[in-house]
C-alpha cells in the first residue's frame, strides 16, 4: 500500500478504491429501493382492497337494512289494513240495530234494489269482455294490425274504426293497444280511430246494450252508427290538423319481458280491478240518482232536450264506467229520453276521467288536452243528431 508524508510528520495511511465496489453498493441500494416501493404499493393495494370490501360490506348491510325496513313498512301497512277492517266489523256489530233500521228505510231499499240489479246484469259482460280483451292484447301481435291496414291514412281511418267492431275490449285495453299500433308504425290517425271505436262498437258492448234495452232494439243501431261516425271523424280531424309534436310515442310494450300466461292474468287482474271498481261507482251513482235525488230535479233536467243531453254527457265523463257495463246504468235512468241516454253511451267509452289520465300517460299531456275536449264536443253533437234521426 503506498504511503505519503506531509510536512515531515509520520506516515499516513491512504485508502484505495476498488473498482466495481461502488457499483455493487448502488445495485444493492436500488434493489432495496425497489423492494421498499413494491412493499408500499402492496400495502396500499391491500388497504384499497380492504377498503373496497368494507364499503361493499357496508353497502350490503345498508341494502339489507333497507329491505328489512321496506318489509317492515309493508307489514305495517298490512297490519293497518287488517286493523281498519277489524274496527269496521266491530263498529258494524256494535251498531247493528241502527244500521238495520237505516237499511229498512224505503229509500235504502230502493237504493239497494237498483244497485244490485245493475251489478248483477253488468258483471257477466264485464268478465267476458275483460277475458277477451286480455287475450287480444297478449296473444295477437300488434304487427297484425299494421299489415291489415291500408297505407293511405284517409283509407286506414275507417278500416281501423270498423276493426273495433270485431275486437272485443273495454276502453282500459284500447289505450295500450293503440299505443302499440303507433309504436309499430301505424299512422296515428288510424290508431286513434281504433282507440275510440273499439270500446264502443265491439260485440260484447252491443250485446250488453241489446240486453239492457230489450224494448228498444234501435238503441243498438244508434249506438253503433254514432260511435263509428265519431271515431272516423276524429281520425280524419287528427290527420288534417294534428301535429307530430303533440303526440308522444309510447316508449315500451305493455307486457314486455313477461310470459304469455303471466301477461294474460296480469291484464285480467288489472282490468277487473279498474273496470270493476268503476262499475261499482257507476252502480252506486245510478242508484243514488234513482232513489235519493228528488224526482223534481230529474224531471226538470230530463224535460229539457238540450239540458238532458248535456247532463248525461257530463255524468258519463264523471262516472267513468266500463263500456261493457254502462248500458245497464243508462237503462236505469228512465227519467231521461233515449237520445240523452244515447249520448251517455257514446261519450262514456270515448272520454272520461280515467281515459283522460291513461291517454295523458301514454301519448302525453299535450295530446290529451287537445284530443279529449274535441272528442267530447263531437261525441255530444253526433249522438244528439243520431238520436234525433234514429230514436
Amino acid at each position: 500500500m503506498p504511503m505519503r508524508t506531509t510536512g515531515g510528520t509520520g506516515p499516513v495511511a491512504t485508502t484505495k478504491t476498488v473498482p466495481g465496489e461502488s457499483g455493487e453498493h448502488g445495485d444493492i441500494e436500488a434493489a432495496r429501493g425497489r423492494e421498499g416501493r413494491e412493499g408500499q404499493q402492496g400495502q396500499k393495494g391491500q388497504k384499497g382492497q380492504k377498503g373496497q370490501k368494507g364499503q361493499k360490506g357496508q353497502e350490503g348491510q345498508k341494502g339489507q337494512e333497507g329491505r328489512h325496513g321496506r318489509q317492515g313498512r309493508d307489514e305495517g301497512r298490512h297490519l293497518d289494513s287488517a286493523l281498519l277492517l277489524t274496527l269496521l266489523l266491530v263498529t258494524a256489530v256494535m251498531f247493528q240495530g241502527p244500521i238495520r233500521g237505516a237499511l229498512a228505510a224505503p229509500v235504502m231499499q230502493s237504493w239497494m234494489t237498483v244497485f244490485v240489479a245493475v251489478m248483477v246484469q253488468a258483471l257477466p259482460f264485464l268478465v267476458l269482455g275483460v277475458l277477451l280483451s286480455a287475450a287480444i292484447a297478449v296473444f295477437v301481435p300488434a304487427s297484425f294490425f299494421a299489415r291489415a291496414l291500408p297505407k293511405r291514412p284517409v283509407l286506414a281511418v275507417p278500416v281501423a274504426s270498423a276493426a273495433g267492431a270485431v275486437l272485443p275490449g273495454c276502453e282500459c285495453a284500447s289505450v295500450p293497444v293503440a299505443g302499440a299500433l303507433v309504436r309499430r308504425g301505424v299512422t296515428p290517425a288510424a290508431a286513434l280511430a281504433f282507440l275510440l271505436s273499439a270500446p264502443a262498437i265491439n260485440p260484447i258492448v252491443l250485446t250488453a246494450t241489446a240486453v239492457a234495452f230489450p224494448g228498444n232494439p234501435e238503441m243498438v243501431l244508434a249506438r253503433f252508427v254514432a260511435s263509428l261516425l265519431v271515431a272516423c271523424a276524429m281520425g280524419w280531424l287528427w290527420h288534417r290538423l294534428g301535429r307530430t309534436d303533440w303526440l308522444r310515442p309510447p316508449e315500451r310494450a305493455s307486457y314486455e319481458g313477461q310470459g304469455k300466461g303471466a301477461a294474460f292474468w296480469g291484464s285480467v287482474r288489472h282490468d277487473v280491478t279498474h273496470a270493476g271498481g268503476f262499475l261499482v261507482i257507476g252502480a252506486m251513482a245510478a242508484a243514488t240518482l234513482k232513489a235519493v235525488v228528488p224526482a223534481e230535479w230529474l224531471r226538470l233536467a230530463a224535460g229539457h232536450p238540450v239540458l238532458s243531453v248535456l247532463a248525461l254527457a257530463v255524468l258519463a265523463v264523471l262516472l267513468s264506467i266500463c263500456s261493457e257495463a254502462d248500458a245497464f246504468v243508462a237503462a236505469s235512468l228512465t227519467q231521461f229520453s233515449l237520445t240523452a241516454r244515447l249520448t251517455f253511451l257514446v261519450v262514456g267509452p270515448m272520454i272520461d276521467l280515467k281515459l283522460f289520465a291513461m291517454q295523458a300517460g301514454t301519448f302525453g299531456r299535450a295530446f290529451a288536452l287537445r284530443f279529449a275536449p274535441a272528442t267530447f264536443a263531437l261525441a255530444v253533437v253526433v249522438s244528439a243528431l243520431t238520436g234525433t234521426v234514429l230514436l
